[in-house]
């Protein structure tokens, strides 16, 4: 984060950047940062004007804990997040289009230098003509600081310019630089941690099982698929008759105890499963309710509710619909087809790996809503290049896996080969 300069360092970084472009485009052309009201008017000069005519508070950022700063050893202050808006006025020899030159110019340079740097920021502070801002410490801080062009249609744009006393409206974008965080100059206050939580010794469910963590049997890292085991581990886990609750529906777990459950996936119907992301919980039933039908009885304890990955199988790939495009790519309808359910409002992603060593091209599309839940998809893909590609379907996330040859005979032997789809 950076002290009370920040804001001022900003305009100066621009000021210099811009500076360094638009006389090297515009001969003669100089960056002010004064009122629109005292904007130089004469034939002869030429330039942009960076004028800050609008600060509002970044409401993602604002008043956060500065983990960043706590982090170096140094007490988390209370801070400001700011996002601040620029209006770019151009102006010039109107007869020679300057001030749609220099527009360009600056377009140009801001799209390239998107990103104030700490490099940039060192730089400005080290010029002598901006010795005022010596004590800043703007390139310090941790959190990145962009600038983005931000559309203003015609009314706004009026009625920014109206605020200008007797100034005539000349050609004008608005840039938003964000984020700026400046420190308080009090640390903020942390309390002491939490020794233990309790119910004052009254508790309404003394044994309720939680759930900790949910991985896959075979290791941590290692994607969830539909035959694989769950570990589930946490705390009271174990009851007189305890359920496992996925999908809706609620299966015994054949090996538990207090601390972990082992569950294989393949005891859940594979109709109750979606790709993505599913939810778990542990029940323990009584023996007084075990007979109920109705599984959400109010006598059953429930665990919290804990989410994992659940990854989608492709099982089959083929194209129809296929056409040639005039400049040799393709077009044509992909029919993916997974060993799961996929949701209506579930975002589907298709990704292409070109099956190549050599500059493999690769592509991702995105498909169209579902109308119902299904386990077969149609992504139509275009401006794709001839050639074989490796298939992978991403729902939600959840990405399906590729196979790898096993054989150490092989010549692919540890490459991706499956599963494959041809253009040509």
């Amino acid at each position: 984060m950076s002290n009370y300069l920040a804001i001022a360092t900003v305009t100066a970084t621009l000021q210099r950047t811009l500076q360094d472009a638009v006389q090297t485009d515009v001969y003669g052309a100089r960056v002010t940062t004064v009122k629109p009201t005292n904007l130089g008017g004469g034939p002869s000069e030429s330039g942009v004007n960076i004028f800050l005519y609008q600060i509002l508070s970044n409401p993602a950022l604002n008043n956060i804990d500065a983990t960043p700063m706590r982090s170096k050893g140094n007490p988390s202050k209370r801070q400001a997040a700011l996002d601040l808006y620029y209006m770019l006025s151009f102006y010039g020899n109107e007869t020679e289009l300057e001030p749609q030159r220099i527009l360009g110019s600056v377009v140009r340079t801001l799209n390239d230098k998107a990103i104030v740097t700490p490099e940039m920021i060192r730089e400005t502070l080290a010029d002598p003509n901006y010795s005022f801002l010596r004590d800043s410490d703007l390139a310090d801080q941790a959190q990145q600081i962009n600038i983005t062009p931000f559309d203003v249609n015609l009314e706004d744009l009026s009625k920014a310019w109206s605020g200008f006393f007797q100034a005539p409206y000349i050609l004008s974008v608005v840039y938003k630089v964000l984020v700026v965080l400046i420190d308080g100059k009090d640390p903020s206050q942390r309390a002491l941690p939490v020794r233990g939580s309790s119910w004052g010794g009254i508790a309404p469910f003394p044994n309720q099982p939680t759930i900790e963590k949910i991985s896959s049997q075979s290791g941590t890292l290692e994607p969830i698929l539909t035959n694989s085991t769950l570990l589930i581990k946490g705390k009271n886990l174990k009851g007189d008759i305890t359920k496992v609750r996925i999908g809706g529906i609620e299966v015994t777990p054949p090996e538990l105890s207090a601390g972990q459950i082992l569950f294989p996936l393949s005891l859940v119907p594979i109709t109750a499963l979606k790709a993505g992301v599913q939810s778990l919980q542990i029940i323990h039933q009584t023996s007084a309710t075990a007979n109920i039908k109705d599984s959400f009885n109010y006598n059953n304890i429930e665990s919290n509710v804990a989410p994992f990955v659940l990854r989608p199988t492709v099982t089959s790939v083929r194209t129809s619909n296929l056409s040639e495009n005039n400049d040799g790519s393709y077009y044509v309808d992909v029919l993916v087809q997974v060993n799961l359910m996929i949701g209506k409002n579930q975002r589907i992603v298709l990704a292409l790996n070109e099956w190549s060593v050599e500059s493999p091209s690769a592509y991702l599309f995105d498909a169209l809503k579902c109308q119902s839940d299904t386990n077969e998809i149609t992504i139509p893909i275009d401006k794709i290049k001839p050639g074989e590609y490796l298939v992978r379907l991403i729902v939600d996330g959840a990405e399906s896996q590729l196979d790898i040859d096993t054989n150490p005979e092989s010549p692919t032997f540890n490459f991706y080969i499956s599963p494959k789809l041809l253009i040509a």
